[in-house]
């Protein structure tokens, strides 16, 4: 009976410290978008920004690539506090500081265990901003841990990542301009070098307005 009770112990505790480690590797998710500008069309605007898109993810610092005909890629840069994106019509990357957020949370309500993707029961995090409505759908089993991203208030980043202390699953974002959802098709865990998060040799920067 020892034996079992200390098996058992062992597994309990391997399980937790696996689901308290942060993240390493790719989520794929698939975007959806409805234009609410008169001069774009639902489709128009996911060829744009891309119906598809590959998160990378390794300690404090991320990389998104899309398939859209205009944005190609964003990287955060922990250490700079930084997110660079590229864009198709030009080699030089715009950034933004990740210190800025022009948005406000108004309210924000959580709701546990409404939705399972991908085989993960996700909790959910509505939050109520000034510039519209955004809902994230999570399982602590993704976990990532806040303090990494305690300076990203950019696009209300560490707001979301501070009460979930997980990645998105799915999120749906309503603004004045679109509604965006995404989903993910796939999770994998995957070592990945830190030369995979660095800016491209040569490259020039400019800061963007926000």
């Amino acid at each position: 009976m020892k034996a079992k009770a200390l098996l058992f112990l062992l597994t309990i505790l391997c399980m937790a410290t696996s689901f308290a480690q942060t993240f390493e590797g790719k989520i794929t998710y698939k975007n959806k978008y409805k234009s609410k500008m008169p001069n774009v069309t639902d489709a128009q605007l996911t060829s744009m920004m891309g119906g598809k898109y590959e998160y990378y993810i390794k300690n404090g610092n991320y990389k998104s690539t899309t398939n859209g005909l205009m944005l190609q890629w964003q990287l955060y840069v922990n250490k700079e506090n930084k997110l660079y994106n590229k864009m198709a019509s030009t080699e030089t990357l715009t950034w933004y500081d990740g210190a800025v957020n022009k948005d406000s949370i108004l309210k924000l309500e959580l709701n546990e265990g409404v939705t399972e993707i991908l085989g993960y029961k996700c909790d959910e995090l509505i939050f109520t901003c000034v510039s519209g409505v955004q809902k994230y759908y999570f399982s602590k089993k993704i976990a990532v841990d806040p303090k990494l991203f305690a300076n990203h208030k950019f696009m209300n980043w560490y707001e979301y990542i501070s009460r979930s202390n997980a990645l998105p699953l799915k999120a749906i974002v309503d603004n004045a301009q679109f509604t965006w959802e995404s989903i993910a098709s796939d999770v994998q865990e995957v070592k990945l070098e830190e030369s995979f998060f660095a800016l491209p040799a040569g490259v020039a920067t400019t800061q963007g307005a926000l």
